[in-house]
């Protein structure tokens, strides 16, 4: 099935064929088309210079009924998290907009963790420990995410493992997939449209899966858990702030169900640290 075309997209597909007054409108939507969720018709006839009938008359071209079946579809771009959608006029460089920033991670940290409890974080840590294999999956910034995840977990839990690796396909590592495995899928916006699938082939296979995603997002049918993060931000990228602090929970709790053995096998990780001689002295004084 043919995905949808994005706003962005239709208009400049229609480029060429456009009046100068409807190219004048179209060069201003692409500058910032985020801002027309904000608009009415009279108000961007107005800052664009033309007439109403000309924003009807473009925004049919662009294949809408009318000015709000567009913005609309602006809307649902902007909650997905298009980083050009988010992009408005102004934006603030003053200490308002850092105290802005810092707010803004603040209400994702406490709406985030009002969602998670200790007794699921107990659960997971304890799944991932017993877990025959333990992999993580992301695209995009998901993949920096699931790596930093397994890079804590390293420390505790050495069979953690990223898929797909340079060079491999997903079907390599799920053609042997398991009930006793478990897979951990980073899935915040903007997710790659294989992610369902993935999912579901998971489950399907009956290993347990934990489904990361943001607030925006539904959790998903086919996961054992599912686990959504606050990414808000007052500008244009996301704050993932607290899917970071996901994974210090995660990695935490692992290190607690661990016990002693865990402590050994971290033990070993700095008696090799010291044959190689790998880290830098802390300063001293």
């Amino acid at each position: 099935m043919t995905e949808p075309k994005s706003f962005v997209k239709r208009v400049r597909d229609q480029l060429e064929q456009l009046s100068p007054t409807e190219r004048r409108l179209a060069d201003f939507t692409l500058d910032f088309p985020g801002d027309l969720a904000g608009y009415t018709a009279s108000e961007l006839a107005a800052l664009t210079h033309v007439s109403n009938a000309t924003v009807t008359r473009f925004v049919r071209r662009l294949g809408y009924n009318s000015y709000d079946h567009a913005r609309k579809h602006i809307r649902s771009e902007r909650e997905a998290g298009s980083p050009l959608l988010l992009a408005e006029v102004k934006h603030s460089t003053t200490d308002e907009g850092l105290q802005a920033q810092l707010q803004q991670a603040i209400r994702n940290l406490n709406q985030s963790f009002n969602r998670w409890s200790p007794e699921l974080l107990g659960q997971l840590a304890k799944q991932m420990l017993e877990a025959r294999k333990l992999w993580l999956i992301g695209y995009r910034s998901n993949h920096a995410l699931a790596t930093y995840l397994r890079w804590q977990l390293l420390q505790i839990a050495p069979h953690a493992q990223v898929i797909p690796g340079p060079g491999e396909t997903l079907a390599e590592h799920f053609a042997g997939l398991g009930a006793e495995d478990m897979v951990i899928v980073f899935a915040l916006r903007r997710r790659v449209q294989r992610t369902h699938q993935l999912v579901t082939q998971a489950a399907k296979q009956q290993a347990k899966v934990l489904f990361i995603t943001d607030q925006h997002n539904h959790n998903h049918p086919q996961a054992t858990w599912s686990m959504r993060c606050d990414v808000q931000s007052p500008g244009v990228l996301d704050n993932h702030v607290s899917v970071i602090a996901l994974c210090h929970l995660l990695a935490t709790y692992t290190m607690q169900a661990a016990g002693a053995a865990g402590r050994r096998h971290l033990g070993s990780v700095e008696a090799q640290h010291d044959v190689f001689n790998e880290l830098e002295e802390p300063p001293q004084g």
